[in-house]
């Protein structure tokens, strides 16, 4: 799932782009992408957008007249593309936008279920979409991250992911994150000292800015993660084979001896939690 470091470097690559020419095709769109219908997607046509702004991991692209702006979540497999006039397009995009000139803005979703989703949305509605996200993670700071994990009691994986908490991490991020700063994923937010929430707290902020730089680069998942997607890999810190806990929805890659105390964590479907 596309999580900050890809929405702000999709974010920084399309900004000048879109706004260049004014908008003269809105769609087409898959019923299952569009989840707004009133204003239509024609209300866009013949207006320019301001550029592309970001909040956690949507993108939000404003019309220069401040009157609509164009929400885009890409979920798990959605992803953006900026086409110069003349590329190639896919034949059935789950959404795209024309430019005058000939140039495109087009969301694809290779999955059987669609989730991504696309808002065409006034300003205030738009910022009612985003009102339950918590501080955007990066430069969160100390004192903010403390007053968070303090807040409940939670463990460390599910609340980095949690956006209402913390907005922009995801799975990934959340497994190089935590293995940067030796913590373990299942560890309880209250039971945290001082210095293990300084800890994190750098960790989120160095590990999410080099994700960025590499995205940037166009750097693939091979080349950006350390830990996630690794299982049986040896961890970059002191070569022990990169472990995994497996759940339904999700999956957690962590070094048992960086983080657990060389203890191998089991999920509820197994066995009885470990931390």
């Amino acid at each position: 799932m596309p999580e900050l470091p890809e929405m702000e470097a999709w974010r920084r690559r399309l900004d000048g782009p879109v706004s260049a020419f004014p908008v003269v095709k809105a769609g087409p769109a898959h019923i299952a992408t569009l989840k707004t219908f009133d204003p239509p997607l024609a209300t866009l046509e013949g207006r320019k957008l301001r550029g592309a702004e970001r909040r956690g991991k949507r993108l939000f692209f404003p019309t220069e007249d401040g009157e609509l702006v164009l929400v885009v979540h890409l979920m798990t497999s959605g992803r953006l593309k900026f086409l110069r006039a003349g590329e190639k397009a896919p034949k059935v995009p789950a959404f795209a936008l024309e430019f005058e000139g000939g140039s495109k803005l087009v969301l694809t979703e290779n999955a059987r279920r669609k989730r991504a989703g696309v808002w065409l949305l006034t300003p205030e509605a738009a910022e009612e979409e985003v009102a339950h996200l918590g501080p955007e993670a990066l430069g969160i700071g100390e004192a903010a991250l403390a007053d968070i994990l303090r807040r409940e009691s939670h463990r460390l994986h599910p609340l980095l992911r949690d956006q209402r908490a913390i907005a922009g991490i995801g799975r990934a991020w959340s497994n190089e994150i935590l293995h940067d700063a030796k913590l373990s994923p299942y560890a309880l937010s209250t039971d945290l000292d001082d210095a293990e929430i300084a800890r994190l707290a750098a960790s989120i902020d160095s590990e999410l800015a080099r994700g960025l730089a590499l995205r940037e680069e166009g750097a693939s998942d091979e080349r950006t993660y350390r830990i996630h997607d690794k299982l049986g890999q040896p961890c970059d810190v002191d070569g022990t084979p990169i472990a995994r806990v497996d759940f339904e929805e999700h999956t957690i890659y962590y070094c048992p001896t960086c983080q657990t105390g060389g203890r191998i964590l089991k999920d509820r479907r197994l066995s009885r939690l470990l931390r």
